[in-house]
């Protein structure tokens, strides 16, 4: 495939291969669908009872690479005979197609990212998105029709909605990263009068926050397993009876790993989740019976509501930790250096991109695992990035101008020097001590011979020194002086 791909490029324009931007979709399906196929046959042979062949197997695969991007699956049989729908969709299984979507497009965009000219027009982004989407769609396609049927389907429908919308997200998306702009002409009237520069520092600042709010609740997450690690291992043990199983529950959980943090910061930020059967676990209350499967990240679950105000202060760093960074990033932008009002403003605008990527990022990591009791699973995703939105504005505009002052005033640069200062005056102190200037002056002496003369003791004064050693200093040539060698006057 490399081969063809070079030779594409070597024989036609670059940016004007067509064939190649398909192609290069096509690729990054195939990728992306033979990582869990391999990990599913290796679970497969592994086991020592596999409920089918590598048909099974493969068809298993083809439903955890669709169920990544978005698509729900059913379980047809079911013990009260209706189809049981599976959409919670493991965020690290999608993280693996964006990953390749994004990497597609940037070598279709640049095939070689160490040429001289490696600059791209704007107006080559979308085309390439456009053409790497196809690419993808088709083998998406193919993908879909071979998983239809089985004990674990999926939806034909639903996956021609949810296919198209992540597959052109993220190319486009990748696409604006790649060339920075969008040409003006593909952009409607009321878009060109936006201010794009507040725009992207405001995008910037609210992706690095998102990660931020995210990490941190990812840690929330992991201090509540090591508090209740035992309750995570019985999950565990009950689960994997054999070595497969217990390898299969390891990778299931790495997988729901991010759901748990988008879970914890959801958690931390006010509207809880819900887990099923019309219960609601919210920092503030605790209401209905939830049906807990027994699954180790389960055990993190929080009993009761927080009634120790130190527990408050570690719910309250989650969303401080989200503006901290958010503020940083608004106060270093270039829209900071035009003022007060155009930093506040930048900050504001932050709100919108926290809240609706946290919203997305919710309706994600939620889904449906059955009917009745399992139907709602997951954080709702309108009030949970109306949460983040609502403090993402209240947090980050007084911090950002609070670092956009320090960094004006010169007080950041202040601080660093107060903090470096007594690290280096102690170091110039014993620089200068007499027992450091006699070592360096003894270790030069060794090496330069008789050039450099022998100090004398510390007890010995100028009237006490013995005279032949003076005159023997005397004597002895001072480099940095003229001699009285003629030649050289």
């Amino acid at each position: 495939m490399r081969h063809l791909l070079r030779l594409l490029q070597h024989t036609a324009p670059l940016g004007r291969v067509r064939a190649r931007w398909l192609l290069e979709g096509l690729l990054a399906a195939g990728l992306g669908l033979g990582v869990p196929a391999a990990l599913v046959l290796l679970l497969w042979t592994l086991s020592p009872f596999p409920d089918s062949g590598a048909g099974g197997a493969l068809h298993v695969a083809a439903d955890l690479w669709l169920l990544g991007h978005g698509a729900d699956l059913v379980r047809p049989d079911t013990l009260t005979g209706a189809p049981a729908p599976v959409g919670l969709t493991p965020l690290l299984l999608a993280a693996l197609p964006a990953w390749l979507l994004h990497r597609a497009v940037r070598t279709a965009l640049v095939p070689d990212r160490y040429a001289h000219d490696w600059g791209v027009h704007p107006a080559d982004g979308p085309r390439a998105a456009l053409w790497v989407t196809g690419g993808y769609l088709l083998a998406a396609g193919v993908v879909v029709i071979c998983a239809r049927g089985g004990p674990l389907a999926v939806r034909p429908l639903d996956a021609a909605v949810q296919l198209p919308l992540f597959t052109l997200a993220v190319t486009l998306g990748a696409a604006w990263a790649v060339c920075g702009a969008l040409p003006s002409a593909a952009l409607p009237r009321w878009a060109r009068r936006l201010p794009g520069a507040r725009i992207a520092a405001a995008a910037r600042a609210s992706v690095a926050g998102l990660a931020a709010t995210c990490g941190a609740g990812a840690l929330l997450v992991a201090a509540c397993l090591a508090v209740r690690a035992g309750a995570a291992q019985d999950a565990f043990g009950a689960l994997g009876t054999d070595w497969s199983g217990r390898l299969s529950v390891l990778l299931l959980a790495g997988a729901l790993a991010p759901n748990a943090a988008v879970w914890g910061a959801a958690y931390a930020l006010g509207p809880g989740f819900t887990l099923g059967a019309g219960s609601a676990v919210g920092p503030l209350a605790v209401r209905g019976d939830p049906a807990v499967p027994g699954f180790p990240l389960l055990a993190a679950l929080p009993s009761g509501t927080p009634g120790n105000p130190l527990l408050w202060g570690v719910l309250a760093a989650v969303p401080l930790a989200g503006a901290l960074v958010t503020a940083w990033f608004v106060a270093r932008s270039r829209a900071a250096d035009e003022g007060v009002a155009a930093t506040a403003l930048v900050g504001l605008g932050t709100a919108c991109g926290t809240g609706v990527g946290l919203g997305v990022l919710a309706a994600w990591a939620g889904g449906p695992l059955g009917t009745r009791a399992l139907a709602e699973f997951g954080p709702e995703p309108w009030l949970t990035g109306l949460a983040a939105a609502v403090w993402t504005a209240v947090l980050v505009p007084p911090f950002a101008l609070l670092l956009r002052a320090a960094r004006v005033s010169g007080l950041n640069a202040r601080l660093v020097r107060m903090v470096r200062r007594p690290r280096e005056a102690a170091d110039a102190k014993a620089w200068h001590r007499t027992d450091a200037r006699l070592s360096r002056w003894a270790a030069l002496r060794r090496t330069s011979g008789v050039l450099v003369p022998e100090l004398p003791d510390a007890g010995d004064t100028a009237g006490t020194a013995d005279p032949g050693n003076r005159r023997t200093a005397r004597a002895v040539p001072n480099p940095a002086r003229p001699t009285d060698d003629p030649d050289r006057r």
